[in-house]
């Protein structure tokens, strides 16, 4: 078996896969896209952390590649969509480098309080200058959260040490698991009106691009400020520079950027009150360490035995048994990305029902499906392997129920989500081999392709409705592709579900909810 190394990895996991007699491995970092396509069919497996980048086109010339490890949490730089259609497994390292991002956030904000960058670079200029860096202390401050995950935990504990009020943003997380932390969970408006200090610990996904922009801006406390060591693209850069400039952010600590590296006229490198590191946060020897340790074994154990850990891309079943279930898989990561979106709120319980042909499977792997696309919003860690796990870290509730006996439908998936106040329903099945469809929404019955660009509108059942907003996405040159009607009764409310071609914008959205017998609308991407 033949594994290359594409990018600088541990010495202790090159180390640990040379131990292996039938493995060969070859360490050729540096290799620019076309060198790669060209080398890549003779190997079976393929380690990198975040410089190489593994597309589509990559993958299809890789003809004996079995296996991808990524040595680190995400997978941004590889195609697993292509890599799932040639069947290949992609593994990572989640959670090796918590403790490092982490700390890292610590020191930027350290820095970022302090004006250390500045004052240590006006001193190596040869300036003795005390007056020019007049810093804030923490003790006291608020500091907000966006996203209490792994790193996000950590960087709030250390905080709460530092004698920091901490209030933190996010859904899936219980009030019960965020007091032990010593945090406060509340809304996002909550976090951006409190804080005087905010760090964002997201995932970076179409709903979490550019949280931190000109509105999240408008609601913050002036003098506010701001650092990510997450991911490029969830603070706006443009609305930051205008933020900074205007006076209203008093400063920002930036580890991570859209582009990278960053260049070198970017507007915010001019800016004094800008603190930045390239990208660093899972820069130390210990998380190098361990992430490249955790997936040479992946890499390892999979190729000597067939084990399959830490993937990304497929459930632990056997071959014969997934090609059973897969449809399923689908399905539900499905319902469970629909739920996350469509409900929109704080989410303390799970119930996900399973009746027909589908009960008699071992439904694990569907449920871990399920709560993989209830929670990938929030979490860059989850994966159908550890889903359940991040669920229970997050104080989530899940109950499963089977009934052999079907209904109307062969078999049907029905998930439930609720807090102390609200609940939403969504159920879905499959026609013929593999077709998937939304059968029920809430109290209304349907049928829906679970795929695009959804809109789901509420609206009173009155005649013209639909013309009326067919016409407005018209307007706005919305194309739409499919549509399914529903309704409790005659003149009572209506639900529709357009199929669009392609999404709306925030502005267009407000302008549509605001439309004459439209109760609600929400936007949904699948």
């Amino acid at each position: 078996m033949k594994i290359l190394i594409s990018d600088n990895l541990s010495k202790q996991g090159v180390e640990l896969l040379r131990r292996h007699e039938e493995f060969q491995v070859d360490v050729n970092t540096g290799l620019k896209p076309e060198e790669l396509k060209a080398i890549i069919g003779q190997y079976h497996a393929l380690i990198v952390r975040s410089e190489t980048k593994v597309t589509a086109d990559i993958i299809a010339a890789a003809d004996n590649l079995k296996i991808i490890g990524r040595a680190g949490t995400g997978v941004d730089n590889i195609d697993v969509k292509a890599a799932t259609a040639r069947g290949i497994v992609v593994v990572n390292a989640p959670g090796g480098n918590s403790v490092t991002t982490a700390e890292h956030t610590v020191s930027l904000m350290m820095s970022l309080a302090r004006k250390i960058p500045q004052a240590h670079s006006k001193l190596k200029a040869g300036k003795w200058d005390k007056k020019s860096f007049m810093g804030t202390e923490l003790r006291g401050k608020t500091l907000g959260v966006i996203g209490l995950g792994n790193i996000g935990k950590i960087v709030a504990q250390c905080a709460v040490g530092l004698s920091m009020k901490v209030v933190a943003y996010d859904p899936f997380t219980s009030p019960e698991i965020a007091a032990k932390a010593g945090v406060e969970l509340g809304d996002l408006d909550e976090v951006f009106r409190r804080s005087d200090f905010i760090t964002v610990h997201t995932p970076m996904t179409e709903e979490t691009r550019g949280i931190i922009g000109e509105a999240a801006f408008a609601k913050m406390k002036d003098g506010v400020r701001i650092i990510n060591c997450a991911r490029g693209g969830l603070v706006d850069e443009t609305a930051l520079f205008n933020a900074i400039k205007s006076g209203k952010v008093a400063g920002a600590a930036l580890d991570v950027f859209v582009k990278e590296p960053i260049a070198e006229d970017h507007p915010l490198l001019t800016l004094d009150e800008v603190v930045v590191t390239p990208h660093l946060g899972a820069s130390t020897t210990e998380a190098q360490d361990s992430v490249a340790i955790t997936t040479a074994e992946e890499v390892a154990d999979f190729l000597a035995t067939g084990t399959i850990a830490g993937a990304v891309n497929v459930p632990a079943v056997s071959a014969e048994a997934l090609q059973t279930i897969q449809p399923y898989l689908t399905l539900g990561e499905k319902l469970g990305s629909f739920q996350a979106q469509y409900f929109n709120q704080p989410v303390s319980e799970v119930q996900i029902n399973f009746n027909g042909e589908v009960a008699e499977l071992d439904v694990r792997p569907v449920t871990q499906a399920i709560l993989t696309g209830l929670l990938k919003g929030v979490s860059a860690r989850v994966n159908q392997v550890n889903a359940s796990v991040i669920a229970e870290e997050r104080g989530l509730r899940v109950t499963e129920a089977k009934a052999s006996a079907a209904q109307d439908f062969t078999s049907l998936i029905e998930v439930i989500v609720k807090n102390d106040k609200q609940q939403s329903r969504v159920a879905g099945t499959l026609f013929g081999k593999g077709e998937l469809r939304i059968v029920a929404i809430d109290s209304y019955r349907l049928d829906a392709a679970p795929e695009g660009q959804l809109l789901i509108l509420q609206n009173a059942d009155q005649p013209g409705v639909v013309g009326r907003v067919g016409t407005f996405l018209g307007n706005h040159s919305i194309n739409i592709a499919q549509l399914y009607l529903s309704r409790n009764k005659a003149g009572g409310t209506a639900l529709a579900v357009y199929q669009i071609d392609s999404a709306l914008n925030a502005a267009t959205l407000t302008e549509l909810a605001k439309a004459d017998h439209v109760i609600s609308v929400k936007q949904i991407g699948l």
